[in-house]
C-alpha cells in the first residue's frame, strides 16, 4: 500500500465496505473531544487545513488506481468533520451534534454541496464535505451564541 492509500483511506478505515464515511468521522469527532480542549485553537486550525490540502494531494493520487472518488476515500470525511467543530467549545454534547450534522449534510448534500463534487481531481472529492463541515460549523457556532449547545 503506498503512502497515498494509507492517507486517503486514513490508516484503512476506508477498506471498510458499508459505512466506511461514518466511521472516519467519528474517529476524527472522539479525537477532537480527546485531544482538542487543551489545544490552542490556531493549531486545530492548521492541523484540518493541514489534513485538507493532503487530503485534496491524496485523493487525486489514488484516483489513478481506484477511480473517481473512490468508496475507499474518507480523508474527506475527517476533513470535513475536523472543520464542522473549529473555533467551537470542546463537549461531548457539541461533538455529537457536529458528527450528527455533518454527516446529514454530507449524505443529503443540500444547498450547493453536490456540486462541488464536480470539481477536478481530489478538489472534488474535498470540496463537498469542506462545505458540509462549513455549514455544520455555521449552525453550531449560531447555537452556542444562542446558548442552545
Amino acid at each position: 500500500m503506498t503512502l497515498h492509500q494509507i492517507i486517503a483511506t486514513v490508516a484503512g478505515i476506508g477498506y471498510i465496505r458499508k459505512g466506511s464515511g461514518t466511521v472516519a468521522a467519528a474517529v476524527c469527532a472522539i479525537a477532537w473531544y480527546v485531544f482538542a480542549g487543551g489545544v490552542d485553537p490556531a493549531v486545530v486550525l492548521f492541523i484540518t487545513l493541514a489534513i485538507t490540502a493532503i487530503g485534496v494531494w491524496s485523493a487525486t493520487v489514488v484516483e489513478r488506481y481506484w477511480g473517481i472518488d473512490s468508496h475507499r476515500v474518507v480523508i474527506d470525511e475527517v476533513a470535513g468533520m475536523g472543520i464542522s467543530v473549529l473555533f467551537l467549545p470542546v463537549s461531548f454534547g457539541i461533538g455529537l451534534a457536529a458528527f450528527v450534522l455533518f454527516r446529514f449534510f454530507d449524505i443529503a448534500k443540500p444547498a450547493y454541496i453536490r456540486s462541488m463534487e464536480k470539481l477536478p481531481h481530489g478538489w472534488g472529492v474535498m470540496a463537498d464535505d469542506v462545505l458540509a463541515g462549513i455549514y455544520t460549523n455555521i449552525l453550531l457556532q449560531v447555537a452556542v451564541k444562542l446558548s442552545i449547545l
